[in-house]
C-alpha cells in the first residue's frame, strides 16, 4: 500500500517477486507504477507464472472492504500485532482467500481495525519483503519452496556451486 515509485520501486519489486515465487495469486499496488509491471511481466514471461497478476487500485481502503464483504480475510503484517506461532494455525483453518497487507511506509490505523488479523513477524523493526515471505513460508508450510511454473521458459539445476540455467521446450 502507497508505494511510492521513486523511493519503493526496489522494495515494491521485491514484495511481488516473492509473492509470485511463494505462491501468491497476485498483488494490489496503490498507486501505478509501468516499470514496475514491466519488470514482473518480465520475470512471468521467462520464469513462469503467468496466472500472477499486479492490479493497480487507487482506493486500498476499498480492496480491503470488498475482500472481506466477499467472505475472504484480511492480514496486516505489522511488528505490533500478535506472534505469527500464535495465530497461524487458526488463519490455516478458516480455509478461505487471504489478502496480506504489507505497507512501505507509515500504516494508517484504519487497517490496523479493519483487518481480521494484525501479525508480528517478531516485534523489532524489518523488511516487509521478509514478513511476506515468512508468512507465506508458513501458509504454505514450505511448499511454496517446491513451486514449479509449468508455463516456465527458464528454470535452475540446483548446483551445490555455479549456476546452471535449463531453456525449456
Amino acid at each position: 500500500m502507497h508505494h511510492r515509485p521513486e523511493r519503493d520501486k526496489r522494495v515494491t519489486t521485491h514484495v511481488a517477486l516473492v509473492a509470485r515465487a511463494f505462491g501468491a495469486k497476485g498483488i494490489f499496488i496503490h498507486g501505478e507504477d509501468m516499470n514496475l509491471l514491466k519488470t514482473i511481466e518480465k520475470v512471468k514471461a521467462n520464469w513462469g507464472g503467468k496466472y500472477f497478476s499486479i492490479e493497480f487500485v487507487k482506493n486500498p481502503k476499498k480492496v480491503v472492504r470488498d475482500w472481506r464483504n466477499s467472505g475472504g480475510i484480511v492480514v496486516h503484517l505489522t511488528m505490533y500485532g500478535i506472534p505469527i506461532d500464535n495465530i497461524m494455525e487458526k488463519i490455516i483453518n478458516k480455509n478461505t482467500k487471504i489478502l496480506v497487507v504489507v505497507g512501505s511506509e507509515k500504516v494508517e490505523g484504519w487497517y490496523y481495525y479493519n483487518s481480521d488479523y494484525n501479525i508480528a513477524i517478531g516485534n523489532q523493526p524489518h523488511s516487509e519483503v521478509a514478513a511476506l515471505a515468512i508468512f507465506l513460508d508458513r501458509i504454505y508450510k514450505g511448499g511454496e519452496l517446491n513451486i514449479q511454473f509449468s508455463d516456465a521458459k527458464l528454470s535452475i539445476i540446483p548446483q551445490e556451486r555455479g549456476k546452471k540455467v535449463r531453456k525449456n521446450e
